[in-house]
């Protein structure tokens, strides 16, 4: 007798449907998994039995082989225990074969039969209600991040025999109902301290910090310790636009793929804010794994990634992220399967001038030669710096600005701003004429959508950045006397079409070209910052 149970796994950022295929017949007493299973899915034969005969039920005396289909990819994790359990009671008809066919079923089994959490519960919602199944059997700790899928009952479970009896038709499950608008509405974990208006003087830091959220622009920023960098990084998030539903969704697929989603926070509907630490490994940054997972540049898709004390961290960890900056996403490739990744980020940097941190203070000396200067700047390669496309010198703050100075522009002021801005970004780009994504249920090929000024073409920018003569000369000039290369100068034009877009003004004028030559701080000669 063959028994299948309809389940899900992960592959990258998606899921796909999978089968739990039962065979009982007769012979000696044993349990062969079969269908590419990793130690952790092999493990299960011990766990689904202890779970068995401790919720109650008997383990089927025969030959039983469990094959998951399909066959020719790599299983992993615990998350197959609970559709295991159920095809082992089809077989030895301890349950209704036929309501079976109706209910896919996914969860980790403890000894004593308790449904224990998995990761990937809302991507594996979107593709089995892609597929047209309507009922999930989940257990209940990730119900609440999966009923955010509209179209499919996500019904809870916290025990086998709740599953059991469900298909036998002698419990009644309530289909779990989310509140979606609530959690926009008062996003869970929000941190309410963090608000612009803290930060006192830095005027043209906190503009550089609304120029680069207005056009979704990677930034740095150079100082002193104690000058107000990080405090400047951690508030961008308070500025920037509000998640919608598909990015909202879109982001928690990422985090429920690593294992961070949980019944406090089932949904991420504040844009992400991701701070590694300098020693992180590459694979911790761009992710890895024998089966791939997400890195720290995806978990901070739509977001932010910040990266302080951007010299120390290691040169070649920094360097993979030249690519993801570019494309938007990450590639993953082993021998078993290649995964995308989305990362459509902003990177926000902060770093001293020098070795010593006091390279242009007005009252502390430095004590650094130009060799330390130079090869500490050197950590950094100048193809990444390129990447970012505002670069800016933040002075130290004084007693007066501290002590005497009003407290500044709130965040949701300058929000509004920056909503405006890309408002009129996404009307260029056409985002409001395309159709609704239904909860990023599906996977696009190739390079992402333009979003944001940051993220346009070279044929983008030649249509939505022409410049009068007078800013073709200016820019000209620049280019000469800095010696930028071709990347820095596409991107001073992003940045310029985003001041004036601020400015809500469709041409892009002297003055925003000039603010945007501003910007490059670490294109000027090392001399002319001494």
């Amino acid at each position: 007798m063959i028994v299948k149970v309809i389940s899900a796994a992960l592959k990258g950022v998606e899921a796909y449907r999978l089968e739990v295929e039962v065979d009982g017949s007769y012979g000696i007493m044993t349990m062969l998994i079969v269908g590419l299973p990793d130690k952790a899915v092999n493990e299960s034969r011990d766990r689904v039995q202890s779970a068995l005969l401790n919720a109650g039920y008997q383990y089927p005396n025969m030959r039983v082989t469990v094959n998951l289909a399909p066959a020719d990819v790599k299983k992993e994790g615990p998350a197959y225990d609970l559709p295991i359990a159920l095809g082992l009671l089809g077989v030895s008809n301890q349950l209704n074969q036929n309501g079976l066919t109706k209910t896919a079923a996914i969860g980790e089994l403890a000894l004593d039969g308790r449904v224990r959490p998995i990761r990937g519960a809302l991507p594996i919602a979107l593709e089995l209600k892609r597929l047209g199944h309507k009922h999930l059997l989940m257990p209940a700790e990730n119900a609440e991040e999966a009923a955010v899928v509209d179209g499919i009952e996500i019904l809870p479970v916290s025990h086998l025999s709740e599953a059991v009896g469900y298909i036998n038709s002698q419990t009644i499950i309530h289909p779990y109902v989310a509140d979606i608008e609530g959690y926009f509405e008062n996003p869970p974990g929000v941190e309410e301290h963090l608000d612009f208006a803290d930060v006192r003087g830095q005027e043209s830091a906190k503009r550089a910090a609304e120029v680069a959220a207005a056009g979704g622009h990677n930034l740095i920023l150079i100082g002193a310790p104690g000058g107000g960098k990080t405090m400047i990084a951690k508030r961008i998030p308070t500025i920037l636009p509000r998640l919608n539903l598909d990015e909202a969704l879109e982001t928690t697929k990422l985090h429920s793929i690593a294992g961070l989603t949980s019944r406090e926070v089932p949904l991420i509907t504040r844009r992400p804010f991701r701070a590694p630490h300098h020693t992180i490994s590459e694979a911790g940054l761009i992710g890895g794994g024998s089966i791939p997972r997400p890195g720290e540049v995806s978990l901070a898709h739509h977001g932010v990634l910040f990266l302080d004390e951007l010299p120390e961290f290691n040169r070649r960890t920094l360097e993979v992220l030249r690519q993801p900056l570019e494309d938007g996403k990450v590639t993953i490739g082993r021998a078993t399967m290649t995964c995308d990744f989305p990362a459509q980020l902003m990177l926000v940097a902060a770093m001293n001038p020098c070795p010593c941190g006091f390279l242009g203070h007005p009252k502390k000396h430095c004590v650094d030669t130009s060799n330390q200067i130079e090869n500490y700047r050197n950590r950094i390669s100048g193809p990444l710096l390129d990447r970012i496309d505002i670069q800016l010198e933040v002075p130290p703050v004084d007693f007066d600005e501290l002590h005497h100075h009003p407290p500044g522009e709130p965040s949701k002021e300058i929000r509004k701003r920056v909503q405006q801005a890309r408002d009129i970004q996404a009307r260029r780009f056409g985002l409001n004429d395309r159709p609704a994504q239904a909860g990023a249920d599906h996977h696009e090929a190739g390079k992402p959508p333009t979003y944001c000024n940051a993220r346009m073409t070279e044929r983008e920018v030649r249509k939505h950045c022409a410049l009068t003569r007078q800013s073709e000369a200016l820019l000209k000039q620049a280019m000469d006397a800095m010696t930028l290369s071709a990347r820095a100068y596409m991107r001073i034009l992003k940045v310029a079409r985003t001041i004036a877009d601020l400015e809500g003004t469709e041409q892009i004028a002297e003055h925003h070209l000039s603010e945007a030559i501003q910007y490059r701080h670490l294109d000027r000669p090392l001399l002319e910052s001494m």
